[in-house]
């Protein structure tokens, strides 16, 4: 199980492990092309929700997150890579930040709401990042989130619970502004 993340655990466990992704102790797909293959679908949902279409929105939000997972558990088979752990990160603040955007292109009102949320997530991210770098420095490391690139400490709204927002916000779009609000709160 992933330590740390209960999505992931309950992804993996769900899926069996990800022993279907390997032939003979070799994966099947590399972890570049799943990062490419989840970035898609995340940039997608934010195409969707900016129509309208928030319950496709959703789908290609947990496709996203699948993905994105199944990435992470193939490079941590085999073998992580710094610019794997780059690309990660970078996809996963561009994913994060367009689902936002995508509310925020629906609704000329959800424009207010979508910039404080992305702006609490630049400050949780820069935190995040300025943290991981100080730790690097420090040779600090724990596998408390399983094997990564880099060490980050958690906090009080991580992955999951993001998830859990943004799947909340497209089954109750017209409530987008007060839970953005209520969020970006606990963010930063």
């Amino acid at each position: 199980l992933v330590a740390g993340d209960p999505l992931m655990a309950l992804l993996t466990l769900g899926l069996g492990g990800t022993a279907f992704l390997f032939r003979g102790g070799r994966p099947k797909l590399s972890s570049c092309l799943l990062f490419a293959a989840a970035l898609v679908p995340g940039l997608a949902a934010a195409f969707a929700i900016a129509h309208h279409h928030t319950l496709a929105g959703l789908g290609l939000i947990l496709l996203n997150r699948l993905l994105d997972g199944l990435d992470g558990a193939v490079a941590r088979a085999t073998h992580p890579t710094d610019f794997g752990g780059f690309l990660d990160i970078v996809a996963d603040f561009v994913f994060y930040i367009a689902v936002p955007i995508g509310f925020a292109m629906a609704q000329p009102t959800n424009q207010l709401p979508a910039l404080w949320l992305v702006g609490s997530f630049a400050l949780t991210g820069t935190s995040f990042l300025a943290f991981a770098t100080l730790a690097a420095k420090r040779g600090i490391e724990t596998g408390a989130h399983g094997r990564k690139s880099f060490f980050y400490d958690t906090g009080l709204a991580e992955g999951t619970e993001t998830i859990a927002v943004f799947v909340v916000m497209c089954m109750f779009p017209a409530w987008f502004g007060a839970i953005a609000y209520g969020y970006a709160a606990l963010c930063g």
